[in-house]
């Protein structure tokens, strides 16, 4: 990624915990049918889980500025 050190940390971190917590939502599927979802359950009652959601778009722009940073090498 081209950019900011800090910034490219901090997406790489959040790219990172969301793989780790849909690869859990995945298996807790699989496990009969339970809900695993690390960031939902940790943060979903704060603020009505509002500040679930606002990790969840994070880690969604951080995927896309990684995903940028691919192709612009």
């Amino acid at each position: 990624m081209a950019g900011n050190a800090t910034v490219d940390t901090v997406a790489k971190w959040l790219v990172v915990i969301g793989g780790l917590n849909w690869g859990l939502v995945g298996v807790g599927k699989f496990a009969g049918g339970a809900n695993w979802d690390v960031v939902g359950m940790a943060l979903g009652s704060v603020a009505g889980g509002i500040l679930a959601n606002v990790v969840y778009v994070l880690v969604g722009l951080a995927a896309a500025y990684t995903l940028l940073g691919m192709f612009k090498k």
